[in-house]
């Protein structure tokens, strides 16, 4: 065994290469892992919805029906005077 890296109870292969490096760091289960993986989820999916309910706020079901009141009575209004 003394040409033959030891495996310190760790993934990572005796070369270190890229995907061993990527194994390790996905399957360890370490806090800074599992930490960095909620970090970046979290990036990756709230900045799109940060952006789409930016610009506007959203209604209540009874706003809605306020504002349909208000323009169907405008109508009517409106359409009751230009008959005469």
């Amino acid at each position: 065994m003394s040409s033959t890296a030891k495996n310190n109870g760790t993934n990572v292969g005796a070369e270190g290469g890229f995907m061993s490096k990527m194994d390790h760091f996905l399957y360890s289960g370490d806090k800074k892992h599992v930490a960095a993986g909620i970090a970046v989820l979290t990036v990756i999916f709230g900045i799109p919805w940060y952006f789409m309910n930016q610009e506007s706020k959203h209604q209540s079901h009874q706003d809605y029906l306020g504002k349909a009141d208000k323009a169907q009575s405008e109508r009517l209004s409106s359409g009751s005077s230009s008959a005469k």
